[in-house]
């Protein structure tokens, strides 16, 4: 079975717009991204997301640059984007990936899938449908026939933007299995969703330290801790 990993990204983010090109120490910080995805073991490809509005043109060069493979779609149908993506690479199932998780965990991302390749024949595997995991470690592995079918069958426009809210809305007879940490960490923030977020990301790298791929989520969460004091 070929499982990709699909990142949605796009430059008319509505709280921070631009923040996945944002250069972040040096480089932009969906590259942080993708070196962390690079690192997976269980992936068998990576395929870019973007929408095919030209103010996303920035997004396709970056991906060319790191010869990634990108795809264009609707700006707001994400999941009839993110099919279309996972389609061009012949994939199976797809892991979805929001753009804004410069820290997403590769091992966690590996857990997930080698979940759904054992079990028989799931919907979805997800750590979301009960959040134990940090925000901005959210990884959802989709069943390409079960995401056709949701798509097939009708979405409200919200659940085309949101994607996998339409499963946890109607979860009868669905094949979903969730994943959970070992401590609740559910309203702890990595994601880089405003100026505040992106600052926090800032100094997590300066804590963390160059080469900041090979920090994986104990050292982020005690970074985090770190920087708000022990609060979290």
């Amino acid at each position: 079975m070929k499982i990709v990993s699909v990142i949605q990204a796009r430059i008319s983010s509505r709280r921070l717009p631009g923040k996945v090109l944002q250069i972040v120490r040096g480089k932009p910080m969906l590259a942080y991204l993708v070196e962390r995805l690079r690192r997976c073991r269980q992936l068998d490809g990576i395929v870019l997301a973007t929408s095919n509005e030209e103010s996303d043109d920035p997004v396709v060069a970056f991906a060319e640059a790191l010869d990634l493979p990108c795809y264009r779609g609707p700006l707001d149908d994400v999941a009839a984007r993110l099919l279309g993506a996972a389609e061009s690479a012949n994939a199976q199932a797809l892991v979805r990936i929001s753009g804004d998780s410069p820290l997403i965990d590769s091992a966690l991302v590996d857990r997930l899938v080698l979940v759904f390749r054992e079990f028989d024949r799931p919907d979805l595997v997800t750590n979301v449908a009960k959040r134990t995991f940090p925000k901005g470690q959210s990884v959802e592995v989709i069943s390409m026939d079960a995401l056709r079918s949701r798509i097939f069958n009708g979405m409200t426009a919200t659940e085309k933007e949101h994607v996998t809210e339409n499963f946890y809305k109607h979860a009868y007879g669905a094949r979903i299995v969730n994943v959970e940490h070992t401590e609740p960490l559910g309203d702890m923030q990595l994601s880089v969703d405003s100026v505040e977020d992106m600052l926090c990301f800032e100094a997590l790298l300066d804590i963390l330290g160059a080469p900041y791929w090979r920090h994986g989520l104990t050292e982020v969460v005690a970074a985090k801790r770190l920087l708000d004091g022990g609060r979290t």
